[in-house]
């Protein structure tokens, strides 16, 4: 139970650690008032203590993850209430998920391994550690299981653990890649100075063409190769040491009498053998391996292990930034106006507090380059409240938006342009940001069913690979004994080549990291990811079917026809109607004003007047006036369907106006786009087959693609008409009304930037109004299997081509080194191609652009 004073305790106040941190920790440190922005700024930094290593016993450390006020800190309760809202006596039976950063974890045994340690702890119901990111996801009881427990088992397996939203976590990444940064320059240097060493022994040594080098000196080379291969054993193989000693202990270590096998156990093993027996070749060079040494080996083999795993974690360490960009990004503290009097100067008063503190309807003071910490809108009624934010990473939206007075505002967005002050909607768990942090961390922690099964294959290969070795050892040996050449020496480094150069490494990640990196570069271009795996089956889908309403078309009505009495033109009758629409909001009103041209002149009402629910009156050019339904206008009803507004005066009925759904402008380009590719497009919608029939003709569809009257079961009846025919079937819907279509489908989108992502089901969520974004997830996702593809093809090929080579000791150490070295790093590399920045978007009147 005391082992938890040895691991570093990242944890912050959930005010600074999770934007999903309700209620205030009892420790927390009260606001601090302040006379303005800027003194509330300059006190900052000393507003909130911090709870790293601050720990003074094991018991005051288990103490502090035990504590229900720091779990937020680690996840959320799998409730619609936080710890500081439950009743004592429910706050230990809920059930929490709870995410970890996992710190040493370099491959599938890595995680297998601490999947075991976790996975048979009491209270804890599920385990999904990926190796890929370097996370896992766990639900446990409170009341059944303490943080603590399985903080401590994480550490008893060999690994760290930490809170995976805290900012520890990328200081924990810059730490690790600085520490193999050193151990990779230090055994470059001490390479170069042993291969300095050996040289004369390879061209001048006794024996050789030249044969200038006495004993005395091949021997002092040797031993200064020897001095130096010290650094590179103790300091750069460390953690392979570690990790094998860990992995071969792991099970003692918990109770129980398993052997498990990671991939630096053959790794270290090779090391620990070339060392010894090179340093028996040394000092003893008359013993049983005789006096052959390999320092040169070793020496390179590491310093090829170290040169591609420092790469590997650098570009591993890219994708997980671009996913940490997105759910760390809400301010740890913000300045929220005070209720007190304003200062002398009439200046209102500004407090720094923690953003666990926000309630809906505080104001708060947004300075640029800060984050909106909260969804709410800028105050109306103050001059100057209007600037530019930045929602790239949540909406996809590249371009700078303007918000004024009223406008929306989102959390975790960037203000770029002017202090401004907003009023606060929605905080923690209730905002979009946070629902788009939780979408985020279930993907993370997915295992695809691709991996799953590589994953699965790891630990027999690593068996394998030491039963390999143990019979190529064993089968030189004899050669060597009966031929009288090589040696016990050479049959072991035999071994040691076969041992080093498997790489189950690039094996086991040639599927996440393939998928991670393109769920990451799908969230930079504003496409969440609920389910890795969907990327699989999205390459695969031939049959696309959008829904109507809200997706191919948008909220914003547009007018489609006007039909006037006799002698009236059309452009008098906008006029008219588009004066009185002109200070109304209803969205009819708009749409009118809209269809108007803007070189158009404004004629003036008098005496205007809006009557609720039925339109508006006013004299316009001497005549009265009225706008709005046929009862409101005095005139008889007609046949028109879909919105509309009567204009008549007092002799009659002037006008009608009919209106209709606005297309996207991309939505014919995503049309075209998705049919270049090859996919066949249809349309089922609830609306009535006019309107769906006008659409198809506009975005090019054939009408018997498109389908109108459609309920809820008749869209599913007809999707699986679709999957009975052999089609793989991708639905594109709003994430609410087709939600048994997207349940039934191979592959679907939730698209609209109103679709609430609690309830959103899809495998993904379109954060934007860029329905293009459906292309270019399809053509990421086809990209992504054809990687897979190849860095499992790649894998495969290397091992079945090496292993033989190693075995009949045609692979020497250093070689196997630099195999396995470069093997793991062209699958992180050709993963990493998904990266890319992807092109433009295409404007809408380039079709299939």
């Amino acid at each position: 139970m005391h082992q938890i004073i040895f691991m570093p305790l990242p944890l912050r106040l959930p005010s600074m650690t999770s934007a999903l941190a309700v209620g205030a920790s009892p420790v927390a440190a009260g606001p601090l008032e302040a006379s303005s922005a800027s003194d509330a700024a300059a006190t900052a930094s000393c507003a909130f203590p911090t709870v790293a290593y601050a720990a003074s016993s094991a018991a005051d450390a288990c103490a502090l993850v035990d504590d229900p006020q720091f779990w937020p800190a680690f996840g959320r309760p799998l409730s619609e209430q936080g710890p500081a809202d439950v009743a004592p006596d429910r706050a230990n039976t809920l059930l929490w998920e709870s995410r970890l950063a996992i710190e040493g974890m370099y491959c599938a045994a890595c995680a297998l391994n601490v999947e075991d340690a976790l996975r048979h702890l009491p209270g804890v119901e599920t385990v999904s550690v990926s190796a890929g990111s370097q996370r896992a996801r766990l639900r446990w009881r409170a009341g059944v299981a303490r943080p603590s427990q399985w903080l401590e088992a994480v550490q008893a397996a060999g690994y760290r653990a930490v809170p995976a939203q805290d900012l520890f976590a990328s200081e924990r990444r810059r730490r690790e890649s600085r520490g193999a940064l050193w151990r990779w320059l230090v055994s470059g240097f001490c390479m170069m100075q042993v291969m300095m060493y050996a040289w004369p022994a390879y061209v001048a040594g006794p024996g050789s063409a030249m044969g200038d080098l006495t004993g005395e000196q091949e021997q002092l080379l040797r031993w200064a190769s020897w001095v130096l291969t010290l650094p590179v054993m103790l300091f750069c193989c460390g953690p392979f040491f570690s990790a094998a000693w860990r992995d071969l202990t792991s099970g003692f270590r918990q109770g129980r009498l398993s052997l498990r096998i990671g991939m630096d156990v053959p790794v270290a093993l090779g090391m620990g053998i070339t060392f010894v027996v090179s340093t028996l070749g040394t000092f003893e060079p008359q013993g049983i391996f005789g006096r052959e040494v390999y320092f040169d080996s070793l020496t390179m083999f590491v310093c090829f292990l170290l040169t591609g795993r420092w790469l590997e974690l650098r570009l591993r360490n890219r994708t997980a930034g671009a996913l940490d960009a997105l759910m760390n990004r809400l301010p740890e503290s913000v300045l929220r106006q005070t209720r007190d009097e304003a200062s002398p100067d009439g200046e209102p008063r500004y407090e720094r507090v923690a953003l666990h503190r926000v309630r809906v309807g505080d104001l708060l003071r947004v300075l640029p380059g800060e984050a909106f910490p909260a969804d709410g809108v800028l105050l109306e009624g103050l001059p100057h409240n209007s600037t530019q934010v930045d929602e790239a990473l949540l909406t996809g939206e590249s371009r700078p938006l303007k918000r004024g007075p009223g406008d929306a505002l989102i959390a975790g967005s960037h203000n770029l342009a002017a202090p401004v002050l907003m009023r606060v909607e929605r905080v923690g768990k209730d905002t979009r940001y946070a629902q788009i942090v939780a979408l985020m961390e279930q993907a993370e922690a997915s295992r695809p069913r691709m991996a799953q099964l590589v994953d699965r294959l790891a630990r027999p290969f690593l068996i394998v690979v030491l039963l390999a070795a143990a019979g190529a050892a064993v089968y030189w040996w004899q050669v060597d004994a009966a031929t009288g050449q090589g040696g016990p020496g050479h049959a072991l480094m035999v071994a040691v080549a076969v041992l080093i150069v498997t790489c189950p490494c690039a094996l086991t990640l040639a599927t996440p990291a393939a998928l991670l990196a393109a769920a990451g570069t799908l969230a930079r271009q504003g496409v969440l990811v609920r389910r890795l795996s969907a990327l699989e089956a999205l390459a695969s889908v031939d049959t696309v079917v959008f829904d109507k309403t809200g997706t191919l078309t948008s909220d914003a009505l547009t007018l489609q026809a006007v039909r006037t009495r006799e002698g009236l033109t059309r452009g008098l009758a906008l006029a008219w109607g588009a004066a009185l629409a002109r200070q109304s909001l209803h969205p009819l009103s708009r749409a009118l004003v809209k269809a108007t041209t803007a070189a158009q002149d404004v004629t003036p009402v008098e005496n205007l007047r809006e009557h609720s629910g039925r339109g508006l009156t006013g004299t316009v050019d001497g005549r009265a006036l009225r706008l709005g339904s046929p009862l409101h206008c005095g005139v008889p009803a007609q046949a028109v369907f879909g919105p509309h507004a009567m204009l008549s005066d007092e002799q009659g009925w002037l006008a009608t106006f009919e209106f209709g759904e606005e297309i996207r402008p991309d939505a014919g380009a995503t049309v075209a786009a998705l049919r270049e590719q090859g996919l066949a497009v249809r349309m089922l919608s609830g609306d009535a087959p006019a309107p769906v029939a006008r659409v198809a003709r506009e975005l090019g569809l054939d009408l018997a693609d498109a389908r109108g009257a459609c309920a809820p079961d008749d869209k599913l009846t007809t999707l699986r008409q679709l999957q009975a025919q052999g089609r793989r079937v991708a639905v594109v819907g709003d994430g609410l009304n087709d939600g048994p279509a997207l349940a039934g489908a191979q592959v679907s989108f939730a698209f609209g930037p109103s679709v609430p992502l609690a309830r959103a089901r899809a495998d993904f969520v379109v954060l934007g109004e860029h329905l293009d974004s459906v292309v270019q997830a399809q053509t990421i996702a086809r990209r992504t299997l054809r990687i897979v593809r190849q860095n499992i093809a790649w894998s495969v090929a290397y091992n079945a081509a090496c292993i033989p080579l190693a075995v009949a000791g045609l692979l020497p150490a250093w070689a196997a080194g630099l195999g396995m070295a470069a093997s793991s790093l062209l699958v992180v590399l050709n993963a990493l191609r998904l990266t890319r920045p992807a092109a433009a978007r295409a404007e809408p009147s380039l079709k299939g652009a």
